[in-house]
């Protein structure tokens, strides 16, 4: 995954994260990115720092490290979004569901059957594990990882 800071004709910036640099360039291209705050989809990439790690000390010279948070359930998407982000997430899954079909666990073998030609080209939304989305990407078939928020939710 690609992190990008992101910047609306408005000039308003937020974090995008992409499978890949082409996949945000597909995505831009075909207007899909969208602004949270103004729905403007004219979007490009700001200007970003790199990440840069500092190079790992000797164990016995580094202070105790703090505890870092276990990977484990995340929080549903619209338990910490401002009104604004939970809104435009509420739309895009009220188009996502009425535009597309749900294939529940079967997504990453139906986005494959799509990608090969052997199920009719369409819309689709479903659940995947990291390891099946990854292994979509590595295929070249790209998806798209939307935060699923409640309807009930703003």
């Amino acid at each position: 995954m690609i992190h990008y800071q992101l910047r609306c004709a408005a000039g308003h910036e937020f974090d995008g994260w992409f499978a890949s640099c082409a996949g945000f360039e597909h995505q831009a291209e075909k207007r899909l990115v969208l602004c949270p705050v103004c729905a403007d989809t004219d979007i490009t990439r700001a200007l970003m720092a790199p990440s840069i790690r500092p190079k790992a000390r000797p164990a016995a010279a580094s202070p105790a490290a703090p505890a870092l948070p276990v990977p484990g359930p995340k929080p549903t998407a619209g338990a910490l979004l401002p009104d604004h982000l939970r809104i435009a997430l509420r739309q895009i899954r009220e188009e996502v569901e009425k535009r597309c079909d749900y294939v529940g666990p079967d997504f990453a073998n139906e986005a494959r059957r799509i990608h090969y030609g052997e199920a009719e080209a369409r819309g689709i939304y479903g659940e995947g594990s990291e390891s099946e989305i990854e292994s979509l990407a590595d295929e070249g078939i790209e998806v798209s990882h939307i935060p699923w928020v409640k309807l009930s939710d703003g």
